[in-house]
């Protein structure tokens, strides 16, 4: 059986700067949530085949559980690196890291750090393989 990410949620005091930050990723609402009151409380923000973040409005961010990162893959790093800092967010520089990807990190108005992905010929998430890291839980 394939199982597949079909979203994450992201809950956010701010739904206007966080909607207008996944814009700038490229996505687009694909579909809202409003209460009775017709108060826009969420939405779906699409990414393309199947591929989701939730937003959700809250008084304040519970604090169980975390979102400790997720990856967005771009076609073109450079383009999104340069659109990005355009709109005013603030991104790391783009390396080559050890499973062979080009990548970037910023944090969107919440604080949920994401890593933006570009795939090499040579990028483990195609080729399968070992990736050595220097790291102890």
């Amino acid at each position: 059986m394939l199982i597949r990410l079909a979203h994450v949620c992201i809950e956010t005091t701010n739904l206007v700067a966080t909607e207008a930050f996944y814009q700038q990723l490229g996505a687009r609402r694909r579909f809202e949530f409003r209460n009775p009151q017709n108060l826009l409380i969420g939405m779906y923000m699409y990414f393309g085949e199947d591929t989701y973040i939730e937003l959700v409005l809250v008084a304040e961010p519970r604090c169980e559980g975390a979102v400790n990162h997720f990856a967005l893959q771009v076609s073109d790093i450079d383009s999104a690196y340069q659109r990005l800092t355009a709109a005013g967010i603030e991104l790391t520089a783009k390396e080559l890291g050890v499973d062979h990807t080009w990548m970037t990190t910023c944090r969107d108005p919440n604080g949920i750090f994401i890593e933006l992905h570009q795939y090499t010929d040579q990028s483990l998430q195609h080729r399968g393989g070992t990736c050595c890291i220097d790291y102890t839980p």
